[in-house]
């Protein structure tokens, strides 16, 4: 999400559209608005292509081909922005917005039951809906200058909505540092990229970015997702189609877990924030899974299920990049002990990074980053770290954004995300030349993490940070500091006089 001080339109047009809100929950009004914003994004680049077609003057401005070639939905006319703005204050609207989703299913397979039909209910306030509509309507989502207006304009919303939903909000969004740290530490370029609980999509929407940062080609990935929760799926459709990103998310939602859509797959990356500490995922169903090679995970938290689902679906040179809450990396309950010893002792986890506190809209815990690799040995592209495992202190780094929330910065100066992600690439390169930080990195032989019984905290191996010495010797310090108290305790004696004599001359004696 943009920060306060890199925002433009985004942050005006979320104000407007949150005041339009009125007693409708952010949960609902979430589809209402990025419905919207997508109905119009598709519209205008419609628009723009129309506009282009007709200046040519061949008459292929109705050709559908001319704009499937270029992966642009077909709007029919009454789907159109245009059609929906003349009617905004209809009060039939509702079912004119309606209609015009079913129709752009209707002539865009891709989009078959993504795009909700809500707008025709009763709840939502028509004179409301009006309003948003015109609001919606001063921004050109598309023009051939920046094609990324839109996607801007949808992860600020998502991230706001994610902070107005508090805990719910966490489904479908993963904060955007958190992200790109993610990303530019496995460096997605080209494969297979896997996300098991997909959320929104920011996994694949920041992997396209980094890949468009460094002249990738965008076409050199293959996307795989699955989403339990149906809403959130068909938001992930939505976010990933404004782009032009072709996903397999699967034909519908679904749990990872009881049914998983892509069984075979051997992914080149995966990139993951699974719900933490899930207790009711029907473990006691799956005892016998053949993804479990590492251990059965306890049927009371499903951390060590994740991971090892997404151990099973790494390629033979795959690498994962997963949030996971603190206690994954030193529970013993249950088995999990022996699971981590298990995934150590064969040499699957490459790096951990403790990360601050307060970075999520749906809880104030502290997270940690498991990087794992299935080939730390052999990788042609990496030097050999076998039995090395690398720790990142970073609880210090980051900014408070607002009173609750905080945000590892990724440009200027003061990079957060390029420092914790130069860090392990100067570790895992050939070329790098990594060294010890005191209180913020270690490279740890597996006989230490034997000797710390397999916990896998960071604080326990990088140490604390050396404060600077400033020449001036103790003795000299204390005599100081106190000489200093004595003075603040007189000035506070002094106060204190004060305020009861005042008390007194007004009749109020203590």
């Amino acid at each position: 999400m943009a920060t306060t001080g890199n925002i433009g339109f985004e942050e005006t047009l979320w104000k407007a559209a949150d005041k339009l809100r009125g007693s409708m929950d952010a949960s609902e009004y979430k589809h209402v608005v990025l419905g919207l914003i997508f109905l119009k994004y598709i519209s205008d680049k419609f628009e723009t292509k129309y506009e282009a077609l007709l200046a040519e003057g061949e008459g292929f401005e109705e050709d559908r081909d001319e704009y499937e070639s270029e992966n642009i939905f077909w709007v029919p006319k009454e789907a159109r922005w245009g059609f929906i703005m003349d009617n905004a204050k209809d009060i039939k609207i509702g079912q004119h917005i309606d209609d015009a989703m079913i129709l752009i299913e209707k002539e865009n397979p891709t989009l078959k039951g993504v795009l909700d039909k809500r707008y025709a209910r009763p709840e939502i306030d028509k004179r409301r809906l009006g309003e948003l509509i015109d609001l919606i309507s001063t921004i050109k989502l598309h023009n051939n200058d920046e094609k990324d207006l839109l996607g801007r304009v949808y992860e600020y919303f998502l991230g706001q909505f994610a902070s107005v939903e508090g805990k719910g909000g966490g489904e479908f969004y993963t904060p955007t540092s958190i992200v790109k740290t993610l990303v530019e530490m496995l460096e997605p370029y080209k494969g297979r990229i896997y996300d098991p609980c997909c959320g929104s999509g920011g996994m694949f929407v920041q992997s396209e970015k980094f890949v468009e940062e460094h002249q990738g080609k965008v076409e050199n990935l293959s996307i795989y997702g699955q989403e339990m929760n149906s809403t959130t799926w068909k938001l992930c459709k939505m976010n990933l189609a404004i782009r032009g990103l072709d996903a397999n998310l699967g034909d519908h939602h679904a749990d990872t877990f009881h049914n998983d859509m892509h069984k075979t797959l051997k992914a080149d990356y995966i990139l993951a924030n699974p719900p933490f500490n899930i207790s009711d995922w029907g473990g006691s169903q799956l005892t016998d899974d053949v993804r479990w090679r590492y251990g059965t995970p306890p049927a009371g938290n499903a951390n060590y299920a994740w991971l090892q689902h997404m151990v099973y679906h790494l390629g033979p040179n795959g690498s994962a990049g997963i949030v996971l809450a603190n206690g994954s990396l030193s529970s013993n309950t249950s088995n999990e002990g022996e699971i981590r010893k298990n995934l150590l002792e064969a040499d699957l986890v490459d790096a951990i990074v403790a990360l601050p506190d307060r970075l999520f809209y749906s809880t104030g815990i502290p997270v940690s980053l498991w990087i794992l690799n299935r080939n730390k040995e052999n990788n042609p592209n990496y030097r050999n770290r076998k039995h090395e495992v690398l720790f990142i202190d970073a609880r210090n780094l980051g900014q408070m954004i607002d009173r609750r929330h905080r945000e590892l910065s990724s440009e200027g100066e003061n990079n957060d995300v390029s420092k914790i992600a130069n860090v392990y690439h100067q570790w895992r390169n050939k070329e790098g030349s990594y060294e010890d930080i005191k209180g913020f990195c270690k490279s740890a032989k597996i006989e230490e993490i034997r000797e710390h019984e397999y916990v896998l905290t960071p604080g326990r191996y990088v140490g604390i940070e050396d404060i600077e010495q400033d020449g001036i010797p103790f003795e000299e310090k204390m005599e100081n500091m106190t000489a200093e108290l004595a003075e603040l305790f007189a000035k506070s004696r002094h106060l204190e006089d004060e305020i009861r004599k005042n008390l007194g001359g007004i009749g109020y004696e203590f």
